[in-house]
């Protein structure tokens, strides 16, 4: 581990350069540029709306601008992890001609696909400041919690990125399911409803760490009380053990990608 962890401090800059040539690529001859880190989350705002609109025609309840701001704060997030994972599953199979070449710590392909992302997802996190403040969402201590909810997201989604982009090089139909699990999972994931309105069920939800994630930060940014420390100690454990067993089986088998990319 301390060699892995030193190999990758040594290439930080052409981890940064890849990073930085994989945004420019994105947003490059785009008329709407930054914009687009703005488009996904709105759109998946928009769905969450339409569900609660519907729901609260069913159940009488009127829509409270609570429920909108919940799925606004929890869009972020979900969409920072999904499209982390969608780009980082390619990331080795999309820069093969630079794997077959030269050798260099290969885990800064996925890694580079989730810190682009990551500027997006801090883009989108800044307007949605702007609109929070204007509706009357205020501020909290417990906002505190916010940075440690966001950084076991990120090694979250990162451990889950090197595993995924290291299958995908040896099963190519990886990506194909990667997918369509991305398409339908927002429907087993708490974005558009709360854990707490399938009562005994709730647990079965939270299984799935990144739902104890978004509850999380819905908690602290909209609702104003701390997040539950048991499920977040459950999540965090499987931060950290997602990030180190993924980077792990990742370096164990980079000795195969130049023969089998």
């Amino acid at each position: 581990m301390k060699e892995m962890i030193d190999e990758l401090v040594k290439s930080r800059e052409l981890l940064l350069i890849i990073t930085w040539k994989d945004i420019k690529i994105r947003y490059k001859q785009s008329i709407m540029g930054f914009m687009w880190a703005v488009l996904m989350p709105m759109l998946i705002v928009a769905a969450g709306v339409v569900v609660k609109v519907a729901i609260s025609f069913v159940s009488g309840k009127p829509l409270q601008l609570a429920d909108v701001a919940s799925i606004s704060v929890k869009a972020l997030p979900w969409s920072f992890f999904i499209s982390a994972i969608r780009f980082a599953t390619n990331s080795l199979t999309g820069n093969s001609n630079l794997i077959t070449k030269i050798y260099f710590p290969r885990e800064v392909f996925p890694l580079a696909a989730v810190l682009a992302n990551l500027l997006d997802f801090a883009v989108a996190s800044a307007a949605l400041t702007v609109v929070l403040a204007f509706s009357g969402i205020g501020v909290s201590l417990q906002l505190l919690w916010l940075p440690f909810l966001v950084l076991m997201l990120l090694m979250f989604t990162a451990g889950t990125s090197l595993f995924l982009a290291c299958s995908n090089l040896f099963f190519r139909d990886v990506k194909y399911l990667v997918e369509v699990f991305l398409t339908f999972a927002i429907f087993f994931t708490p974005v558009f409803y709360d854990v707490s309105t399938f009562g005994k069920w709730a647990p079965i939800l939270l299984i799935n760490p990144v739902g104890v994630f978004l509850e999380a930060i819905n908690a602290v940014v909209v609702l104003h009380h701390g997040p539950d420390l048991a499920w977040l100690g459950y999540a965090c454990g499987c931060s950290v053990v997602s990030f180190f067993v993924g980077w792990t089986i990742f370096h164990r088998l980079e000795f195969l990608f130049a023969e089998k990319i």
